[in-house]
């Protein structure tokens, strides 16, 4: 085991990223100041972007630390089945670019709040702008912040504050110039992403492979599947014991669609890419984002595994320990250290790329739900294009300073990174996406039930969290529904859990809207017409061949 510190060649590669980024993202910015200056074109980047740039921008925000960590992680725990997160998100981001976007740029919606206010009422909006906040800031910004500068420390050396305050001051950089500087920047952070992400890939396949005997990529990805076949099964069984985490069909039919579809659907963090484009362009880089989901597992899940096939036959013994236990985020961390020098610097930006993208995005959505949500409406409606900028702009810092002085306190790195970010958004994903299915597709859905969503589906979610502490659930066992966690006690999978409160505040919602004012109802609908949702030639061509790929992996892994 090398040590965790960057060789001269590491740093020289990781400078280059450094300036190639730099200089991008300063050449885009003072192009840009000839141009628009408004909000609008600060926060959306309108008309801006390119399909390619609106699909790299998608991805870079999306991979960071949890995936690279966090999914490595449970790939080492669990193995090939975490993957459907990456895999079952690009069947979703197709539904999402047929009918989610359409609906959005026909009303002319740029924020999720605005949205909320536009289709329910001021109220509702407020409450969801107030609470995204949050979410975005306590529990998003803080997990990619700390966990991007505890994987980034344990490869240079450097101590984890310095590294959370280097992460946080060049996303600030970034995220300052506006979501062009940003989409275009993301460009290049991708390629270093996918760059860095498969030569660590490559060395874990060649680890393999040298460690038994055989020689290159596939012959080490053939003894992957021998040495540890019970980590390529897609499905999980209830008796496996991360069934908790990925109850079975459940990932197919059930509650990972709640997941998904609230995630890049309802989501400004990510919604907000494709915001300020046209039709067209918007469902291209959409559809480009789906393709670069497919190829995510083979960065992000495999080193996970390689990691535990090498451990299960005497490797990383000491390596993989944190507190006397097997710490399985410690795997990626582990494989890069034994990069040699050069390509470690190059997994160290591609690492760095993907904790400051995402770190950008996250920032840029909190300055955009803030300025145009709330200090617009609340505290200055007579705000002026460039004072908007500027109080976005003390947002992003302020929202950063925020992240680096909690991150520490929450005990993220005990939880388990991925994991950690997916059960505590998902108390909130079900109630929020059946506020916006019924609002884009019925028209009789009532502010009184999006009301009923937002509050009602949080409480019940932490209800169904806490049952098992009052109750005995074993008599769901038999359906798959509950299962015994590790101190025994029979709990609903978190995703299941999801789709019984999705089930529920539809159920409300509807019953609700009945009996409220059904004027106001529709007179607050939306504007959607059949052939919005017309695609292209190409597009659907493009469409059936990510399903046809999907339905080949989830056929030969299952």
């Amino acid at each position: 085991m090398k040590n965790n510190v960057l060789d001269t060649k590491d740093y020289i590669v990781f400078l280059i990223y450094f300036v190639i980024v730099a200089a991008y993202g300063l050449y885009i910015y003072n192009k840009k100041k000839s141009a628009s200056s408004g909000s609008k074109d600060y926060f959306l980047a309108e008309g801006s972007l390119t399909w390619w740039a609106i699909g790299a921008s998608l991805i870079a925000s999306n991979i960071s630390a949890e995936q690279f960590i966090g999914m490595s992680g449970s790939g080492f725990k669990m193995g090939l089945a975490i993957a459907t997160y990456e895999w079952m998100a690009a069947a979703t981001l197709i539904v999402v670019a047929v009918f989610f976007i359409p609906v959005y740029l026909k009303n002319k919606i740029f924020t999720m709040p605005q949205f909320l206010h536009q289709r329910y009422n001021g109220t509702v909006a407020m409450i969801m702008a107030i609470f995204w906040l949050l979410l975005y800031v306590v529990v998003n910004l803080t997990s990619i912040l700390y966990l991007g500068a505890l994987a980034v420390s344990s490869i240079s050396g450097f101590d984890l504050s310095v590294c959370m305050y280097a992460i946080a001051a060049f996303a600030i950089i970034i995220t300052l110039g506006g979501m062009k500087v940003i989409g275009y920047t993301d460009v290049i952070q991708v390629f270093f992403l996918i760059l860095g992400g498969l030569a660590t890939t490559y060395l874990a396949l060649n680890l393999v492979s040298d460690h038994y005997g055989t020689s290159g990529i596939l012959e080490g990805y053939h003894v992957m599947t021998q040495k540890a076949s019970e980590h390529f099964h897609m499905v999980l069984k209830p008796e496996n014991p991360n069934y908790i985490d990925l109850p079975g069909l459940s990932v197919l039919v059930g509650g990972m669609w709640i997941v998904n579809l609230n995630y890049w659907g309802c989501n400004q963090y990510i919604t907000q890419r494709a915001l300020g484009a046209d039709l067209k362009t918007a469902r291209g880089g959409i559809l480009f984002a789906a393709f670069l989901k497919l190829l995510m597992p083979i960065i992000v899940v495999l080193p996970g595994i390689a990691a535990y096939v090498l451990y299960k036959d005497g490797a990383f013994q000491t390596e993989m320990l944190q507190d006397g236990s097997v710490n399985p985020d410690r795997a990626y961390p582990v494989l890069l250290n034994l990069l040699p020098a050069g390509l470690k610097g190059l997994s160290f930006a591609a690492l760095t790329a993907a904790v400051v993208a995402s770190l950008a995005g996250k920032a840029n959505s909190i300055a955009t739900i803030f300025t145009l949500d709330i200090y617009k409406k609340v505290f200055n409606t007579e705000a002026s294009e460039k004072n908007l900028v500027v109080v976005g702009k003390i947002t992003i810092v302020v929202a950063m300073v925020l992240g680096v002085l909690i991150a520490p306190h929450l005990g993220i790195d005990k939880k388990g990174g991925f994991q950690y970010i997916q059960e505590y958004t998902g108390f909130v994903s079900p109630g929020i996406f059946a506020m916006f299915i019924l609002g884009f597709f019925w028209k009789r859905t009532t502010s009184a039930a999006a009301l009923f969503a937002t509050i009602g589906g949080f409480g019940l979610s932490l209800l169904l969290k806490f049952l098992p502490l009052w109750t005995d659930l074993s008599f769901l066992s038999g359906m798959g529904f509950s299962v015994k966690n590790t101190a025994g006690i029979y709990e609903i999978p978190f995703i299941d859990r999801m789709g019984f409160v999705f089930l529920f505040c539809v159920l409300g919602m509807v019953l609700i809207s009945f009996l409220t004012n059904k004027k106001e109802a529709e007179a607050k609908g939306l504007e959607i017409d059949a052939k919005m949702f017309k695609t292209t030639t190409g597009f659907a061509m493009g469409a059936i061949l990510i399903i046809g790929i999907l339905v080949a992996l989830y056929t030969v892994y299952y």
